[in-house]
C-alpha cells in the first residue's frame, strides 16, 4: 500500500511517526520542507506538491488548519485531484466544515476517489504515542477496508454514518470546549472576586458532583497558572473550530447564544494580538472585565490533584 500524508504540523507530524513506526512507507509533503527532516530517511520522501503525493499514492492522509486549507490542497492548482488515480482513498484528519467535505466528497467522487473526513481527538501527545480517537465518516465498506492503518494511530475508531457526520462530531466536540472555558472563566473570576481563595474554590469546585467529573482540570493547565505559551492549540484555530460550528447550527435552525458569546470573547482577544497563543488565553478577558487576578500557584495545584486522586 503506498501511502501520502499532506501537512505535517503539530498533529500530522505525530501521526506521520506512527505510520512509519508501523512500517509503512511514505510520500509527505508540506508548505513547510522543513518539518518533513525529522522524517525523511525513515521510509519517507518528499513531494515537492499535493499533486505528486497523489501520483505516488493509493491513500492519502489530510491533516491541515481548516477548510481553505483542504480544498486548496485537493482542488487547487497542484492539488490532489489533478493526478490522483480512480480508487483512491483520501483520509481527511483537519478539523473541517461538513459543507467543505461533502462538497469536496461529491468532487472526487467524480473521479471515482474516495474521499472520508476523519477528524482526530487526542492533542499532539495522543498522536505521537498512536492513541488518538478517530471518527471517520463515509463509504463504511472503504473505513473497514483500512482499519488497520487507522489502528496505527488511533486506539478508538469510530464510524460515524454518511459524509460530513464525523465533522459534525469533531465541531460538537471541540465548540462545547471553548463554551465550557468562557463560562468557567465567568463563574471563578466572580468567586475569586467575591472574596473566595483561589486555591480553596478549586478545591471545592472539585470535590462537587461536577467537579468529581474531572470537568475541572483543564483549568490547572493554563488558565490558573496564567501560562498560555506555547501554545497546545492555537486560539486562531479554536476560533475557526467555534465559527465552524456557529455556521452548522445556522444551516440546520439550532440558536446557539453561548457559541456567539464565544466566538466574541476569541474575536476580542485575537484582536489583542493573541491568536498563536493557547486557545485558553481568551479567558483572560473576563478577569479584566472583572478586574481581578485569577492565579494559582503551580504547586498548590498539584498537590490538590495529587490528593484528590487517592
Amino acid at each position: 500500500m503506498r501511502v501520502g500524508f499532506v501537512g505535517l504540523g503539530t498533529m500530522g507530524k505525530g501521526v506521520v511517526a506512527r505510520l512509519l513506526k508501523a512500517g509503512y512507507s511514505l510520500t509527505i509533503n508540506d508548505l513547510n520542507e522543513s518539518a518533513a527532516q525529522e522524517h525523511l530517511g525513515q521510509a519517507a520522501v518528499w513531494a515537492s506538491t499535493p499533486s505528486e503525493v497523489a501520483a505516488r499514492s493509493d491513500v492519502i492522509f489530510l491533516s491541515l488548519p481548516g477548510p481553505t486549507e483542504v480544498r486548496q490542497v485537493v482542488l487547487g492548482e497542484n492539488g490532489l485531484s489533478g493526478a490522483i488515480q480512480p480508487g483512491t482513498v483520501v483520509f481527511d484528519l483537519s478539523t473541517n466544515s461538513p459543507r467543505t467535505v461533502r462538497e469536496i466528497h461529491a468532487t472526487l467522487a467524480e473521479q471515482d476517489v474516495f474521499f472520508l473526513d476523519a477528524p482526530v481527538s487526542g492533542g499532539p501527545h495522543g498522536a505521537a504515542a498512536g492513541q488518538l480517537a478517530v471518527w471517520v465518516s463515509g463509504d463504511e465498506t472503504v473505513v473497514s477496508q483500512h482499519t488497520s492503518i487507522l489502528e496505527a494511530m488511533a486506539t478508538d475508531i469510530q464510524y460515524l454514518g454518511s459524509i460530513g457526520a464525523a465533522s459534525v462530531a469533531k465541531l460538537v466536540h471541540n465548540c462545547v470546549g471553548y463554551i465550557f472555558n468562557s463560562a468557567m472563566a465567568e463563574v471563578f473570576s466572580m468567586g475569586v472576586k467575591a472574596g473566595v481563595d483561589a486555591e480553596k474554590l478549586f478545591s471545592a469546585l472539585r470535590s462537587g458532583a461536577i467537579g468529581r467529573r474531572r470537568s475541572f482540570d483543564s483549568l490547572a493547565n493554563h488558565f490558573l497558572t496564567n501560562n498560555y505559551d506555547p501554545p497546545k492549540f492555537a486560539l486562531r484555530l479554536a476560533h475557526k473550530d467555534v465559527a465552524l460550528a456557529l455556521n452548522v447550527g445556522d444551516e440546520v435552525g439550532v440558536p446557539m447564544p453561548m457559541a456567539q458569546l464565544t466566538l466574541q470573547q476569541m474575536n476580542s482577544a485575537i484582536e489583542r494580538g493573541w491568536g498563536n497563543r493557547d486557545s485558553r488565553v481568551a479567558m483572560r478577558l473576563i478577569q479584566e472585565l472583572a478586574g481581578v487576578d485569577v492565579y494559582c500557584e503551580p504547586d498548590v495545584l498539584r498537590t490538590i490533584m495529587d490528593d484528590t486522586k487517592r
